[in-house]
């Protein structure tokens, strides 16, 4: 959509991680002391412009980066991101809750994998040390660990279940990559949804 509007030239990808909730008086409230923001060309080159946004971000004290592998990056944020939003919201539970339960790990390490799969087809396989630390978070035992949108969920609100596991499955689908997990946990999210009206 932005490259239809502005043109593919004027885009740049990026991506933040922050956890962080919404408390009873809807304020910002972050959950731990963890803030990053990578950006680039997605072509790979550092260009001037680039540059400039990492000297206008450096002073930030948030984790500000320029990658020379931007689109890397979005895809293994969104495997990271689905597969922990995926396991927490169709378990209603935290990753050490579910590692807990007869299943549970082959379950979680079973979305990853469908997660990662996706990500391959497109040409974005996950790397080894981001595959490492991200299933070393999913099967971390007693860990806290949740969505925001599971958060979202025991709050009520809106979820992003066509963003991020729809969008996931729809690819997946036409790489001819099984998502059979996937589907079962959209079709959960979109159940909440059509009981929250």
């Amino acid at each position: 959509v932005l490259d239809q509007r502005f043109g593919s030239s004027a885009v740049l990808g990026g991506l933040c991680a922050i956890a962080v909730t919404l408390n009873e008086h809807r304020e910002i409230v972050q959950l731990a002391p963890m803030q990053s923001l990578g950006f680039g060309e997605r072509d790979g080159k550092i260009s001037d412009r680039v540059r400039a946004i990492t000297d206008a971000m450096s002073s930030g004290k948030f984790g500000a980066a320029a990658s020379a592998q931007v689109i890397q990056d979005m895809w293994e944020k969104w495997v990271f991101l689905a597969s922990l939003a995926a396991s927490t919201c169709s378990m209603r539970a935290a990753v050490g809750h579910i590692l807990a339960a007869p299943g549970g790990k082959d379950f979680i390490l079973g979305i990853l994998d469908e997660c990662s799969a996706v990500a391959a087809a497109e040409g974005h396989s996950p790397t080894g040390p981001f595959f490492e630390r991200a299933r070393g978070m999913l099967t971390a035992e007693g860990s806290q660990l949740t969505a925001s949108m599971f958060r979202d969920i025991k709050a009520g609100a809106r979820v992003e279940a066509d963003h991020i596991i729809g969008d996931l499955i729809a690819r997946g689908e036409a790489a001819k990559v099984p998502v059979l997990k996937l589907r079962i946990v959209y079709t959960h999210l979109k159940t909440y949804e059509n009981q929250r009206g």
